[in-house]
């Protein structure tokens, strides 16, 4: 019997682990890209094209204070661009998109958080 339950499973095992082989080389591709870009955004600081992003930070903190969800570092039309996530006060979550090159903020977005607050007629939203 053990036998038979074997060549019964023998394809199906053979699947999942060619489809976990196949998912551990896209980490590595996925990791690989992840590390070219890091390389890239480096270089682009090194060579003055870019204010480092702790300067960034350190600057939208006076202006929009909030915890910092993500930032992407992205070139849009030949400039590079930052665009950061922040969570404010209230659970508002705004996206801002700054010039790389002088910290000159683009443009912004804000997403409002969730209310638990009842609504004119006293019932939950």
């Amino acid at each position: 019997m053990s036998s038979r339950i074997t060549t019964q499973w023998r394809p199906t095992l053979t699947s999942v682990i060619m489809l976990m082989m196949l998912a551990m080389l896209g980490m590595e591709v996925s990791y690989a890209a992840d590390n070219a870009d890091h390389d890239r955004a480096r270089q682009a600081v090194e060579a003055g094209d870019v204010l480092p992003l702790r300067t960034i930070l350190d600057r939208l903190d006076h202006e929009y204070p909030g915890q910092v969800m993500e930032v992407e570092l992205d070139r849009e039309k030949g400039e590079w661009v930052y665009e950061v996530k922040l969570l404010r006060k209230g659970g508002v979550l705004m996206k801002l998109k700054i010039l790389a090159r002088d910290g000159t903020i683009l443009g912004s977005k804000e997403k409002p958080g969730k209310s638990h607050k009842p609504n004119d007629q006293g019932e939950p939203r």
